[in-house]
């Protein structure tokens, strides 16, 4: 197999460096960043922090990592997070703030459009008895399964925080697909948020990155937690001019992502034997009548170097290394697996 002819449509962390970013990535001034030394790393921190208009920021491993230090940062062991089920921080990321933090989970279902109901999340407040975990923070998520949440719901959830005295986190994953199909400011979608995830390793194209920013207050105990979950990364300069490198690049070109979709969406509609959703931003839901089915389409396209994952509700990703030529390509081998 030659994974240069390969399409791989499972994720946009699938993403390799273009070449000019392993040259940044070769070419940075390193430091130790546990001494807060690492010039690259200073730096970067210093640029999302700006871009999302909050005072600081701090470089993560990942996603997972950024989520979890912004959890822990915002509550104490006995507290609660109230959190939709269907978003990553609770479903995807192992049960970290609950196993490591003493942090509980109040859940709640996620409306069709990646929000939450505010009547339900009033009432999942608790009010302060000793019968109850002490509700302490709220978590959203933009995007969500490719859709952008309305900003009208983040501000309405601000006040709601507010009126309770919580703190509100976002996991903004793809913040920026979300910013780049509004055409909104990252700063402007941040703006309701104490604490935002962004991750840099999904549609940038970086190989490895997340960064949580927040006030000044926040971030310093979100590096107490990093370094204790063993996030020290030292000279990872290396990867800071990675990700600064897509910041100046590859941030504007997410909207091919978005268009590459929305052609790969209107051409499966065309097919029969499947139903097929389509998101705002970069993904793709191709729903089988069965699971036998999702796998033998799979097989079938993986046999001919197009990578999907084998469920009956099947998430296409478009990224960087998608072209739009692979788009054809992708209609014609699904067309012959349905056949």
């Amino acid at each position: 197999m030659n994974q240069q002819f390969v399409i791989d449509l499972r994720s946009d962390t699938v993403t390799r460096p273009v070449q000019a970013m392993r040259e940044a990535m070769a070419n940075a001034p390193v430091g130790d960043d546990v001494f807060a030394e690492d010039p690259s790393i200073n730096a970067l921190e210093d640029r999302v922090a700006r871009l999302l208009g909050k005072e600081a920021s701090l470089l993560c491993s990942s996603g997972t990592q950024s989520n979890l230090l912004g959890i822990l940062s915002h509550c104490q062991r006995g507290e609660e997070y109230i959190v939709g089920e269907q978003y990553h921080t609770y479903k995807y990321e192992a049960g970290g703030a609950a196993v490591l933090g003493g942090v509980v989970p109040q859940t709640l279902p996620v409306e069709a459009d990646g929000s939450l109901s505010l009547e339900r999340l009033e009432q999942a407040v608790k009010v302060d008895d000793p019968h109850f975990p002490i509700s302490r923070l709220i978590a959203l998520e933009n995007t969500h399964l490719g859709k952008v949440v309305e900003q009208d719901f983040m501000l309405q959830a601000r006040a709601l925080a507010d009126k309770h005295q919580l703190q509100l986190h976002l996991d903004g994953a793809r913040l920026f697909n979300a910013s780049v199909a509004t055409k909104t400011p990252l700063a402007t979608l941040a703006e309701p948020f104490d604490s935002v995830s962004v991750c840099m390793s999904k549609g940038l194209g970086a190989p490895v990155g997340s960064l949580l920013c927040g006030d000044k207050q926040l971030i310093k105990r979100a590096r107490r937690w990093r370094k204790m979950l063993g996030g020290g990364m030292r000279q990872a300069g290396v990867l800071a001019a990675a990700i600064d490198y897509a910041l100046s690049h590859q941030v504007q070109r997410l909207a091919d992502d978005h268009e590459h979709a929305q052609q790969l969406a209107g051409g499966l509609q065309k097919l029969s034997g499947i139903q097929v959703e389509a998101a705002q931003t970069n993904m793709v839901y191709v729903n089988f009548a069965s699971e036998q089915q999702a796998k033998a389409v799979s097989t079938y396209l993986r046999e001919r170097d197009i990578w999907v994952p084998p469920q009956r509700s099947m998430r296409l990703v478009t990224h960087l290394d998608i072209k739009a030529a692979s788009i054809e390509r992708i209609l014609t081998t699904f067309a012959a697996a349905l056949k």
